[in-house]
């Protein structure tokens, strides 16, 4: 039995629980991910509605997320997941009351969705802040991994799931199934003692500690560079994904049925990314993680490729071993190499500069999909992401990142300021290659 669990899961109890709460969590994120678009066209909406709607959930990241960043720096993370899953369980259980009871509007839907978005302001990044206290330094990669393993699989699973509650339930009874995990999740939470952290503020309020966070950002190439990179991606691509593919499949690949086949094989892409980064050994992990966000640049392009379902749904599996090898390289380097105490600002900014501006690009989705045909605002899109992708590849200190700190754990020095050297530009030093975590099974 020990020889199929990874090592992470039982010989770190914390984890091991944080990691069973949020499995099943992840899970009716997906369905969700199906059902509300479904849920917006079955209540008389448009395609611009569809992405209305998502706007609303992406909007108050623009709002909260710093907040929500400075709060997971100040307080314990791991309250802070819990408040936002009861409020994300209340909102998801109101929405699927008005859809089963046929009372739902497309203003409900924007209202309810702005309220779950408030929520993930303040949950993203204090998850990302609380993994760095459940596990040692040395398995944050292999932690990661196992995360956006359960990511992926429930890319699989959610859409099935997701088509089968559809069917039978209406997008009501699929949100009503989402909300019950949300309530699993904060049961484990509530369970969890992650260690203490050191406190990393300027103190003075929230302004001065926002002050010190960004500094955090700006003194590292890698990190702005990344997130600029990353802005492109989440405005330019990924409304392709959440708003454009779902209406080309109501159009022409039967409705949910094909977008959940398209969805499905993406996941199954992204759970062979989750064990490349479980097992292969990266001395340059932020190289290899450029690479592969040019390579999942190329979703938009796909989606508008007018090829069969099977076609798209293959090539989506390939963006799908790109992005989550991105995603995990990313999430473990900004936890290797920024101190605990400003890990969730450091976060938040990155959420900020990201999804965070998704809305724009939800928003003109529609329109420019009305104006200049769906096809053509797909290709665009990949014509304007995938250079974006290239250049952070072109830059050194990406290049150069390298996958540990030296052996004694300090935190890195500032980069980019005078008389200062820039992390990851010198060449790994021989105890990091030592300090690598060693290959082993992935998933369980």
């Amino acid at each position: 039995m020990k020889a199929v669990i990874p090592g992470v899961l039982r010989e770190e109890p914390e984890f091991a629980r944080l990691f069973a709460g949020q499995s099943l969590s992840v899970l009716g994120d997906r369905v969700s991910f199906v059902a509300v678009p479904f849920a917006v066209l079955s209540v008389g909406g448009s395609a611009s509605d569809v992405g209305l709607v998502t706007a609303a959930a992406l909007l108050p990241l623009l709002l909260f997320t710093l907040v929500g960043g400075v709060w997971a720096d100040r307080f314990r993370p791991h309250r802070i997941m819990l408040l936002s899953d009861l409020l994300r369980c209340a909102v998801q259980g109101t929405a699927a009351v008005l859809l089963i009871t046929g009372t739902a509007t497309v203003t409900h839907l924007v209202l309810l969705m702005a309220l779950f978005g408030t929520a993930d302001a303040f949950f993203m990044p204090a998850s990302t802040g609380l993994l760095p206290l459940v596990v040692p330094p040395g398995r944050l990669r292999e932690a990661n991994a196992l995360r956006g393993f359960v990511q992926s699989g429930g890319l699989v699973l959610g859409p099935a799931l997701a088509g089968g509650l559809v069917a039978l339930a209406g997008p009501g009874g699929a949100l009503a199934f989402d909300a019950l995990t949300f309530a699993t999740s904060a049961l484990f939470l509530s369970g969890l003692r992650p260690r203490g952290k050191t406190v990393d503020g300027a103190g003075g309020g929230i302004l001065p500690e926002l002050r010190a966070g960004w500094a955090q950002v700006r003194s590292r190439t890698w990190v702005w560079s990344g997130m600029a990179a990353m802005a492109v991606y989440h405005v330019v691509v990924l409304p392709a994904v959440f708003v454009l593919g779902p209406v080309l499949a109501q159009r022409q690949w039967g409705g949910a049925a094909g977008w959940s086949l398209v969805v499905a094989a993406f996941g199954v892409g992204a759970i062979v990314g989750d064990v490349c980064a479980y097992r292969l050994r990266m001395a340059r992990p932020m190289a290899v993680a450029a690479a592969a966000l040019a390579v999942a640049s190329c979703q938009a392009a796909i989606i508008g490729s007018g090829g069969s379902v099977a076609l798209i749904a293959a090539l989506e599996a390939v963006t799908g071993v790109a992005v989550s090898l991105f995603f995990v390289l990313w999430e473990t380097a900004l936890q290797t190499h920024i101190p605990e105490g400003s890990l969730s600002r450091v976060s938040s900014y990155d959420n900020l500069l990201s999804a965070g501006l998704m809305p724009l690009g939800l928003a003109l989705a529609g329109p420019a999909s009305a104006s200049l045909g769906v096809r053509t605002t797909l290709f665009a899109m990949t014509a304007l992401a995938v250079p974006a992708a290239l250049a952070l590849l072109c830059v050194p200190a990406v290049r150069r990142l390298p996958a540990h700190l030296p052996v004694d754990g300090a935190a890195e020095p500032p980069a980019d300021l005078p008389g200062e050297p820039v992390p990851g530009d010198a060449a790994e030093p021989p105890a990091a290659a030592a300090d690598r975590v060693p290959a082993g099974p992935a998933g369980g």
